[in-house]
């Protein structure tokens, strides 16, 4: 069982997120978005298989992550649904569903001192899912995290799995001395 809690405040929160982020991600800071929208990243990635020549492509797969990092003292249900609308909004913006377009999943992390009740279910219930062309143009999932001060988890919508396995190897690693030889 896991007896750690997250001590660090949101500023530092935010730092290291970005940090973690930042080897395959474009990152964009909130010079120019409003709060609390703090960043906002972007991995893109095609892969495509040739004959000979690359105008001779046999196939190719573009696959997309958008993550919106938002930072408040408390998470409510109002805030909750407004970044939820940004994150979905401003996402779907960035998707061109075309042949060769497998997946776009776009991701809102909510980094918080606070999280009312309702706020905390509609995260998990966040179901967003858009099929592109009956998933011949590819298709797009939402997902959902909550890093809260001073909590031992992680909590995420259905889709967001892998985001919790993913703050938990940043924010909750213990610090292993090394072994002398």
């Amino acid at each position: 069982m896991n007896h750690l809690k997250l001590e660090l405040n949101r500023e530092e929160i935010l730092e290291k997120l970005i940090r973690s982020y930042e080897g395959y991600f474009d990152i964009e800071r909130s010079n120019d978005m409003e709060p609390p929208l703090e960043a906002v990243c972007h991995f893109n990635v095609r892969s495509a298989k040739y004959v000979l020549l690359k105008k001779a492509e046999l196939w190719s797969a573009t696959s997309n992550e958008h993550v919106y990092i938002f930072s408040v003292p408390e998470l409510t249900e109002e805030i909750y649904r407004a970044c939820e609308k940004k994150a979905y909004d401003e996402g779907m913006k960035l998707i061109d569903p075309k042949p060769g377009h497998m997946y776009t999943y776009i991701t809102a992390v909510f980094i918080c001192d606070t999280c009312t009740p309702e706020a905390k279910k509609l995260l998990k219930k966040c179901r967003i899912y858009k099929s592109f062309h009956f998933s011949l143009h590819g298709w797009m999932d939402f997902h959902t995290v909550l890093i809260q001060r001073g909590a031992s988890d992680f909590p995420t919508n259905r889709s967001g799995k892998s985001n919790a396995k993913f703050m938990k190897n940043i924010f909750m690693k213990k610090n292993k001395k090394k072994r002398r030889v």
